[in-house]
């Protein structure tokens, strides 16, 4: 990361914490390949099943994002795969 990028400043991506973090979108990548779903979807799909009164909103520029985003409410996911 170059020293003129943004996250160089942000503590999520400085130290140990960048590392970590690649690790979580490792975690949510395979499950992504696991369930058909891009990691933005699982990610949805996630928060979804925190409960009935979690509703995420997304933003987007693009249409083809939106319809990516709503087709979240399909995808299940097992109890092992939120634990990863």
């Amino acid at each position: 990361m170059s020293s003129d990028d943004f996250r160089a400043n942000n503590p999520r991506f400085v130290g140990g914490n960048f590392e970590q973090n690649m690790g979580i979108v490792r975690a949510v990548e395979m499950v992504a390949k696991e369930v058909a779903a891009t990691p933005a979807q699982v990610a949805l799909a996630w928060l979804l099943a925190q409960g009935d009164d979690i509703v995420p909103i997304p933003g987007t520029k693009h249409v083809s994002r939106v319809e990516e985003n709503a087709s979240a409410t399909g995808i299940t996911l097992t109890a092992e795969q939120p634990a990863r």
